[in-house]
């Protein structure tokens, strides 16, 4: 399916409806509902063609900021001029009803909350595909929306913390990894055992069958580990290790500060970064792999899982 076309095709046919249905009979309060579903489709086609370009905050900036321009210049501006028996033109009523909402929702995603989906298996078995998470937006500061700049600092990241950031490599995607090296700590993760500042992270061995994977019908060992103050639950199979490439394989920021073997990588973090893993240790893309997370990707902390249309008895349920 082409959500493109199908949104370009809302677009157009939005004020296409808007124009044919315009006219209001008098004593009539609402507008005709071809207005009404000119205005939605043109919100909807505008929002879908946008998001294409540009993210989500970025797109609700832009509808903030149209409503608002109206809205403003008609309360300040041409509504002292109109005459008291002439009607507000239509794109002025359903600017001032937008205008609230958009606000609003622009507001708490920028500020408080932010929703997010777990798009995939990596962060195992605490939070699984279909999970719909929470993110703390002000945990590590106030940050200006849309160039996610930081004007108000608040506290740092800690090991531990489930982080959302943007992708260093795409920052047009959202990651989602726990915090596992601070900046100044050397890291290393070598047969398949983690090492934070040379003190290697003890693992608890959880019951046997271990973690059930409902997508390929298997069981794989599950383990208890603790990083800071915050114990969770991972992934590791010791039996299929994942093989790393050679030393020159990779390529990223600061990627002087990391040494490559057959057996794992060792990685100094920069000032400033943060190095990211994902709890199924044998299926995750991390910082193992595409280097280290700045200060200035991160997003929010997660912090509660609100739906899982797929099981809902997830609702609640974090590690």
């Amino acid at each position: 399916m082409n959500w493109t076309v199908i949104f370009a095709v809302l677009a157009v046919l939005g004020p296409i409806l808007i124009a044919t249905s315009a006219k209001k009979q008098a004593g009539d309060k609402d507008q005709p509902f071809g207005v009404q579903a000119g205005y939605l489709a043109l919100v909807l086609g505008g929002f879908g063609l946008l998001a294409q370009w540009m993210s989500f905050s970025a797109v609700m900036l832009v509808f903030v900021l149209v409503t608002g321009v109206i809205a403003g210049l008609n309360r300040w501006l041409l509504a002292p001029r109109r005459a008291s028996d002439v009607l507000e033109p239509h794109y002025v009523e359903y600017a001032k009803s937008f205008f609230p909402i958009m606000l609003l929702v622009f507001g708490l995603r920028s500020f408080l909350v932010e929703p997010f989906q777990i798009p995939s298996s990596s962060m195992r078995p605490g939070l699984v595909v279909g999970d719909f998470i929470l993110v703390n937006k002000f945990t590590y500061g106030v940050r200006l929306p849309v160039i996610n700049k930081k004007i108000i600092p608040n506290n740092n990241p800690k090991r531990g913390d489930v982080m959302v950031f943007r992708f260093p490599r795409d920052p047009s995607i959202d990651y989602i990894k726990r915090v596992v090296g601070l900046p100044g700590d050397e890291v290393s993760f070598r047969n398949q055992k983690l090492s934070i500042n040379g003190q290697e992270i003890p693992l608890e061995a959880m019951p046997a069958p271990g973690f059930y994977d409902e997508d390929s019908l298997r069981y794989f060992p599950e383990f208890k580990e603790k990083l800071g103050d915050v114990e969770h639950r991972i992934l590791v199979n010791p039996q299929a290790q994942r093989p790393f490439g050679a030393d020159g394989a990779y390529t990223f920021p600061f990627r002087e500060n990391c040494r490559y073997s057959a057996e794992g990588v060792s990685c100094k973090v920069p000032e400033g970064h943060y190095f990211m893993m994902g709890d199924n240790r044998d299926n995750s893309e991390d910082s193992r792999y595409w280097g280290f997370v700045p200060d200035e990707n991160i997003v929010g902390r997660a912090f509660f899982v609100w739906m899982n249309f797929g099981n809902p008895k997830r609702i609640g349920a974090f590690h």
